[in-house]
Order: structure tokens, then C-alpha cells, then sequence
């Protein structure tokens, strides 16, 4: 498991292409985001269904290792469920941590957004502590020799952004060090991908142990993805460190995986979480699954249209459609010979609060070297 690692609404983003490649000269930020959200649009009735599980989730990460699959979510302590398939039934068998994370910053007592590789039979838990709408944020990691609960050591900080050591050095100086995701290729070369709103995200090289960046004063920084236009207006009250004073920039829950030559970057777009299903976002601005890729995963990752992700770029994947609304948070796993999709996303019979999300996944098929969500 080294690399933890649309046709649908093929016809919908084909012309969204065709048509963005005839503007480009005259585009504006505006007409770009209007593009943005008449592709997803006219793409949403195209989406398959999720592959519905039981189980709440919120930015889900699974390992299969042996007969069993391994869910790590939010909750106290970092949840661990297992299971004998993607579908279920799910158990609550523990947590990664004992404890409240070392770390002195947000919630300690349920890290955000965890990541979680095997390499040479080593666990690598890699996980966000902060508070919503602040990036005094912290990306740690815990190690165990198992994937189950019990034997997790938590070794603290990788990278820190708003204050601590190294927050004064970019680009932790303008980006918030949540939702990590880690690669290592099969050179050994091991790369960390963080970053939630603000100017998006990032990566950073790390060093062989996996625990720590290669270079605390050098980061050899790449940003990889970005949206340019705001979601909305800023807070007045709004700091460099507690809300954005250039308005919120939608992006964040990035994670890269390989398939047959490309590296592809996905990320979660949007509005999520704590909604109100009286006054949900206006079509389109909801999360969605997006990607890009590149021949090298240090980028840059292009779209299907050609277009940067740090332009904005990125190719709607998986979005709202039926009961299925405002996915992401995703991850993909080989099972067997298939890449499969998974995400949170909420079930609107249920609710769109944070608490009832629920896991969701689909299998992909590649059109063109471009994954496709299937039923």
C-alpha cells in the first residue's frame, strides 16, 4: 500500500473544455467561475449513485490489509473501525491514540482528517489538529507495527502553520497545515500534500524516517492547487491566522494516487460540513470531488481541460446527485484490480449536519487516462 494511495458527464466537461479553451484570451475570474459552475451542473445528473454504507465518517481513510479493511475517520482519539469488505459492517474496534495528541494546538482530543500509509510493515498515521476557520494548524503523525488500536506512538508535529517553529517560513506562512495526505514512490521518495483554504495546497519533500520534512529551513515547497476566485465575503474580524481577509478560497482534503504512468491530485471543492439544509449553498458550490494530474508528483497537475489546478483548474469527478449530496473527503484504494473512490458525503433523508455524514465509495474505470465514477 505505497501510494495510499465523468465518461461521466463526459459529454458535459468535453464542452466545458472546448468552450474554456476558446476564452482563455478574454477569460476573467468571474466567467471562470461561472464555467466552474455550469460544468458541475450539467455534469450532476450523470454522477452514479454512492455505494451506500451504514457507517458515519468524516474524511474517511481506509487500509486493506489481510482479509480486513481498516476505516480511520474523525472522532475522539482518531477512530479505527473494521470490516470484511468497502460495504460494511463496519465495527468501532478503538482509536490510534490513547490519549489527546501531543501537540498543543485546536482540538487535541479529535484530530482532524487522518492519513494513514504502511511502509516495511510500519503504520503511519498522519493527522490535523487546529479550530474551524483558523490555521494555527499542525500536521502529526503517529507510528504503530499494526493497523488495529493499542501500539500507536504519537511523535507530534511534521509541519505547523500560523505559530511554532518553522511557521515563519513559506509557504507556512500563508497556508494552513491540515488534511495531509503521503506518498511515497517507488524510489523511496516521500512527499507530504496539506492545505485547506487560504492559498491551498501544498506539498512538502520528507525525510527517509517519514516523520519529519526533509528540510525544516529549506522546504523545497511545490504548490500544487489553488482557487482563485473567493466563496463569499470575508469576516470583518477576519486575521492572516482566523479567517481570510481576501474572502474563503474553497479548496482543501487533497490526496494523490497512481495509476498506469500519472499521478492524480484530488481534492474536495466547496462548501461542506455544518449545513443547513434550509439554506444550502446555491447548486454547484456545494463540496465536490475533483483531479488533476501530472507525469511527476510534484506536478504541475493539469485538468481535463488543460487547465492548472493552481489556475483553478480540476476536473469534477463525483459530485451531488439523487440523495447523494456534497461528497469528498475522498481517498482511493486498489481492491483487487480496480481503483475505488471514497468519500463522505450526506444522505438528504437523513441530514447535512457534520454528524450525519456517512461513508460512500465507487469503483473507477480510466476513459482516456481520466477516472470515471462507476454504479
Amino acid at each position: 500500500m505505497l501510494f495510499l494511495l465523468a465518461l461521466v458527464g463526459f459529454l458535459s466537461l468535453g464542452l466545458s473544455a472546448s468552450i474554456n479553451s476558446n476564452r482563455r484570451d478574454v477569460d476573467n475570474s468571474d466567467t471562470a467561475a461561472v464555467d466552474q459552475q455550469t460544468q458541475q451542473e450539467n455534469a450532476v445528473v450523470n454522477f452514479p449513485p454512492a455505494r451506500q454504507t451504514n457507517q458515519h465518517t468524516h474524511d474517511p481513510t481506509i487500509l486493506h490489509v489481510g482479509d480486513t479493511f481498516y476505516l480511520y475517520n474523525v472522532g475522539e482519539h482518531i477512530f479505527i473501525h473494521t470490516a470484511p469488505s468497502m460495504a460494511g459492517p463496519w465495527k468501532h474496534v478503538g482509536s490510534v491514540l490513547d490519549g489527546n495528541s501531543v501537540i498543543n494546538k485546536g482540538d487535541r482530543a479529535a484530530p482532524w482528517a487522518p492519513t494513514v500509509i504502511a511502509v516495511d510493515g510500519i503504520y503511519y498515521c498522519y493527522y490535523s489538529v487546529s479550530r474551524a476557520g483558523c490555521r494555527d494548524s499542525a500536521v502529526g503523525v503517529a507510528t504503530s507495527n499494526s493497523p488495529g488500536p493499542g501500539n500507536w506512538h504519537d511523535h507530534g508535529v511534521v509541519v505547523q502553520t500560523g505559530t511554532g517553529n518553522g511557521s515563519d517560513i513559506a509557504p507556512y506562512t500563508d497556508s494552513n497545515a491540515i488534511d495531509p495526505a503521503t506518498l511515497v514512490t517507488p524510489d523511496g521518495d516521500a512527499y507530504l500534500t496539506f492545505g485547506s483554504y487560504w492559498k491551498g495546497i501544498y506539498q512538502v519533500p520528507l525525510a527517509k524516517d517519514l516523520i519529519s520534512p526533509l528540510s525544516t529551513t529549506e522546504p523545497d515547497a511545490r504548490h500544487l492547487a489553488y482557487e482563485p476566485n473567493k466563496g463569499g465575503s470575508p469576516n470583518r474580524k477576519a486575521t492572516s491566522v482566523c479567517g481570510d481577509p481576501t474572502g474563503p478560497h474553497p479548496i482543501e482534503g487533497a490526496f494523490m494516487s497512481w495509476h498506469d504512468g500519472f499521478y492524480y491530485l484530488w481534492f474536495s471543492h466547496g462548501k461542506c460540513c455544518n449545513l443547513d439544509k434550509n439554506n444550502l449553498p446555491p447548486a454547484g458550490e456545494e463540496y465536490s470531488i475533483r483531479v488533476g494530474r501530472s507525469k511527476s508528483p510534484r506536478g504541475p497537475f493539469i485538468d481535463k481541460a488543460g487547465k492548472d489546478l493552481v489556475e483553478g483548474g480540476g476536473t469534477v469527478i463525483y459530485g451531488s446527485n439523487g440523495e447523494t449530496y456534497a461528497p469528498g473527503g475522498q481517498g482511493v484504494i486498489r481492491v483487487g484490480e480496480t481503483d475505488v473512490l471514497y468519500y463522505h458525503y450526506q444522505n438528504k433523508t437523513v441530514g447535512v449536519s457534520f454528524s450525519d455524514a456517512f461513508l460512500g465509495f465507487n469503483p473507477l474505470k480510466y476513459v482516456n487516462g481520466w477516472p470515471v465514477a462507476q454504479p
